[in-house]
């Protein structure tokens, strides 16, 4: 399995990302396509977003945005037909060197309970009660950046 890893940069990759997010987060997860798209799903915003191949196909992808001098992870997807191949952890690894090579010393993400797990053994800390972001159960995680 060849993985490349871009930066999105033109409409056209921004448009692979959002395929991806639309399969997962809204067909197979059921969030309203209004709620899963957002003012920073655009070239030229705060957001910088990452788009991952493998073998030459998107296959999954992630935004990172600065909130209140923290690394937001945000929007963390693998299409299902690539899970379980470490596909995550190669975005995450990307997502947090972006935000090293910014200054940023600290990291949180929005964690589905259901992956919740995936996260902690990459070193996040839960950080808050369980609540419900588009009826999905999350959590606040937190990890230092290195």
């Amino acid at each position: 399995m060849n993985t490349t890893v871009v930066e999105v940069n033109n409409q056209e990759l921004l448009e692979a990302c959002f395929a991806i997010r639309m399969a997962i987060f809204v067909e197979e997860q059921g969030v309203p396509a209004e709620d899963e798209f957002d003012a920073y799903d655009a070239l030229g915003t705060e957001a910088r977003h990452i788009l991952l191949y493998v073998d030459g196909v998107p296959a999954a992808s992630s935004r990172l945005r600065i909130v209140d001098d923290v690394a937001k992870l945000e929007r963390i997807c693998v299409m299902l037909e690539y899970r379980k191949h470490g596909l995550g952890r190669v975005l995450i690894d990307k997502l947090e060197q972006m935000a090293l090579d910014q200054g940023l010393t600290k990291a949180k993400l929005h964690a589905q309970v259901q992956a919740s797990g995936f996260y902690e053994r990459l070193g996040y800390a839960p950080a808050s009660d369980v609540f419900l972001e588009d009826g999905i159960p999350h959590l606040l995680m937190v990890k230092p950046l290195k």
